[in-house]
Formats: structure tokens, sequence, C-alpha cells
């Protein structure tokens, strides 16, 4: 009987071990002590401007990487517009970053699928790896005050309840 706990114990780190290599387990940006600074970045915008990531402090800000191969990113791209919707009267803006080399795909993809938030076009993935984005899609909460709170990897069906509790908890403070 132990011998059967211990190895259902070891398979189950396997396959949280598992999920973790794959990009689908939702970590806390800061350890332990103060939540480090977001690192600022400029990005060229669908409308044709350029986004830079300080030109949003004071809002609450939840940056998205995503692409249109990924299945995962295409299904919550429809919930991450009501979250839009439905908190940036709160002071909440969503950012989209596009990590795919080409934006054509992006941008035909969203003709389909249209979003009021801004998206933004990381062609080298520069941005990505700054935040140490490693899967699609990855989420990134920013505090009002420029600093990374909440890193959320991968996407289920029901994270958007995750989301919002933590878009909620971030505009009270």
């Amino acid at each position: 009987m132990r011998r059967n706990r211990a190895r259902a114990v070891l398979a189950m780190g396997a396959v949280i071990a598992g999920f973790a290599a794959i990009g689908l387990t939702g970590l806390p940006a800061a350890r332990a002590g103060t939540p480090e600074p977001a690192p600022d970045f400029a990005l060229p915008a669908m409308d044709g401007s350029e986004l830079r990531l300080s030109d949003l402090k004071g809002q609450v800000v939840m940056i998205n990487f995503w692409a249109t191969w990924c299945g995962p990113c295409r299904q919550e791209m429809p919930l991450l517009q009501q979250l839009q919707v439905k908190y940036e009267p709160l002071g909440f803006t969503l950012v989209g970053i596009n990590v795919e080399p080409e934006s054509a795909g992006a941008r035909a993809w969203l003709e389909k699928v249209p979003v009021t938030f801004p998206i933004l076009f990381d062609r080298q993935n520069q941005v990505a790896e700054r935040f140490g984005v490693q899967g699609m899609p990855s989420s990134v909460f920013v505090d009002r005050f420029g600093r990374v709170r909440h890193v959320h990897r991968g996407y289920q069906p029901g994270d958007e309840s995750k989301y919002a509790d933590m878009i909620r908890s971030l505009v009270k403070e």
C-alpha cells in the first residue's frame, strides 16, 4: 500500500512537471518581497501607432502573448475581449502581443474575431524573451505601478475566471 501511494505521488509530480514544461501552470511573478518591475518595451500596433508599456502606468495591464497557430490562443481571444470591456472602466487595459514573424496572418484572423484592445507585433520575439515567455498563450499581469504581479501560462476553459479574479484584485489596490 505504501509503495502504491509513493508511486501515485511520483506520478502526480511527473504530471505537474509535464504541465509546467509545456507552459500550463500559473505562477506568481514575485516569489518573495517586492514584485519586479515589468520590462518596458515599445512595439508597433495594428493601427499603425507604437505603444510603450510605460505609457500605461497607472493602469492595471494584462499582457497576453499569442499566435494564430495556437488553438488555446484562438479560443481565449473572445473571452479576453469580454474582460477588456468589463474592466476597462475600472482602469484596466489588455494588450495582445502577437509573436509571429509575419503579421499578415494575425491581421486576417482579427478581421474575423475583432477586439477593441491594442494588438502589438513582436515579430522577433524580443519582448516575449524579456518576459520569459515559454509557451502560448502566456499572460502577464502588471499593477498600476508597473510591477509584474502574476504570470499565467497556457489556457484552459475556466481560466478566464482566474484572470477576472486577478484583475479585480489589482484594480482594488
